[in-house]
């Protein structure tokens, strides 16, 4: 079997969601969220409440709160979003209203792009590329170059002009509420900025026409893809709810084999990495996909950084990474785990705790299939930690360091360095998590 990568290739809040018809800013449909400490604000205004996660230490995370009329938009094409996130380096605040689905490969008249597009001009050719970095004629101990790996890299820059949204500073992105809101295809990228919110979207499709392959990734090879649906490259403050992340319609069931290898098209769903800090990640659904988050990019990515919360997320049909944690803080608390398998997505772990990452898990619930093993449900290298407790497997506490040590020879350490102390919403017992998070997760459900 060959070895897995891990490379790049993851005061309590009360609130009442209320639905309501306004007029604001261009939208028929509105939302207002009932805060038990901030009055009413309507859900595009709303901020991270106080203590909540990591993303609401120092300055909080208000994303674009005090966006005045002229950076309100409401956007329901491609072309649309691009003109209202305009330029990474604006750091004026905006609030962008994200109306129905919005296909990211297509060109500014709306026009749908196919990879063939994207390849056009650039020379390439899957079956050209096949053919000149064959294991058997190329071997196996160098990264491909010459005609066709540029010609693959060129027509990877034409995908990616056209799917990255590159986000910038004290922005909020929002789905408008009933209008199956989301981005497929797309990438939204947070890099090097701080303070954004995003929220109330289902990210679908992230995919790209052309995977790297690489002969040194792990014993056999692997072929690498380029995008996440939401990447966080040293970014600071980012708060992301209610979101929906799925590699649907194209299961990775559905890739063919190169070289023995899965040709994978899908990257990660929310990747964490380059010094990024001080993230919330709340209330989403993870479901469909391989690997799912990548805290930190590296075994050397950024002391002192990566701190980040993950509660109250439902994952289901992950493979791995959920998350793949190095050198940071990391606190996991009520989430839902189903690791039964699903659309051919068989869990291999859900938490990886490595490079002396910091984790903290806490009153989580996994739900195993018959035959499943809790011993499998951590990973590690026997450098990181995870402190645990009130873990529930099947409503049974378990403790799942001890099951994942006694069958490891790469043990995980059971002491951590921080204690958590923004636990805004923590809920004491695990026991409810797998029904009240089936109605309270992902995009669709703020009204």
């Amino acid at each position: 079997m060959a070895a897995p990568s891990h490379r790049r290739s993851l005061r309590s809040r009360r609130v009442l969601v209320v639905s309501a018809a306004f007029v604001a800013a261009g939208v028929g449909a509105g939302a207002l969220v009932m805060n038990a400490n901030a009055g009413t604000v309507d859900l595009y205004h709303q901020t991270l409440a106080a203590k909540d996660g990591w993303a609401s230490s120092g300055t909080g995370t208000t994303g674009g709160a005090k966006a005045d009329a002229a950076h309100t938009f409401t956007v329901s094409t491609r072309a649309q979003l691009v003109k209202a996130l305009g330029s990474a380096t604006d750091t004026t605040p905006r609030i962008i209203k994200v109306s129905g689905t919005i296909d990211a490969n297509t060109d500014d008249s709306g026009k749908k792009l196919t990879c063939a597009d994207y390849a056009a001009g650039t020379g390439y050719s899957l079956s050209a590329y096949l053919k000149a970095y064959d294991p058997a004629t190329y071997g196996r101990s160098k990264l491909p170059s010459g005609t066709q790996e540029s010609a693959r890299a060129a027509a990877q820059k034409k995908q990616a002009l056209n799917v990255t949204f590159k986000v910038p500073a004290n922005t909020t992105i929002v789905g408008v509420p009933g209008t199956a809101a989301g981005i497929t295809g797309g990438m939204l990228q947070v890099q090097n900025v701080d303070n954004v919110i995003v929220r109330n979207l289902t990210f679908a499709a992230t995919e790209d026409c052309f995977p790297q392959w690489d002969p040194t990734d792990g014993d056999d090879g692997n072929w690498n893809s380029n995008y996440d649906s939401v990447t966080l490259r040293g970014a600071t403050h980012v708060w992301a709810d209610h979101n929906t992340f799925t590699d649907a319609p194209h299961f990775d069931s559905a890739n063919p084999k190169y070289y023995g290898r899965e040709y994978q098209i899908h990257d990660g769903s929310l990747d964490i990495t380059k010094g990024s800090d001080l993230v919330t990640v709340s209330r989403n659904q993870f479901t469909n996909h391989d690997k799912t988050m990548l805290i930190g990019s590296s075994d050397t990515d950024s002391v002192g950084k990566l701190r980040v919360s993950i509660h109250h997320n439902v994952w289901k049909g992950i493979m791995q990474r959920a998350p793949l944690a190095r050198i940071g803080q990391i606190h996991i608390y009520n989430n839902h785990y189903d690791v039964t398998t699903l659309n051919g997505y068989a869990t291999q772990y859900s938490i990886n705790s490595r490079a002396k990452a910091q984790v903290v898990a806490e009153n989580n619930y996994w739900t195993l299939p018959s035959g499943a093993k809790a011993a499998k449900l951590l990973s590690g290298d026997g450098t990181g930690s995870v402190k645990g407790s009130g873990n529930l497997v099947n409503g049974t506490v378990t403790d799942l360091v001890a099951a994942y040590n006694a069958a490891s020879s790469k043990d995980l350490k059971t002491t951590v360095n921080w204690t958590p102390t923004l636990t805004t919403g923590l809920e004491t017992s695990a026991a409810g998590l797998p029904t009240s998070l089936a109605t309270t997760t992902g995009a669709g459900v703020l009204k």
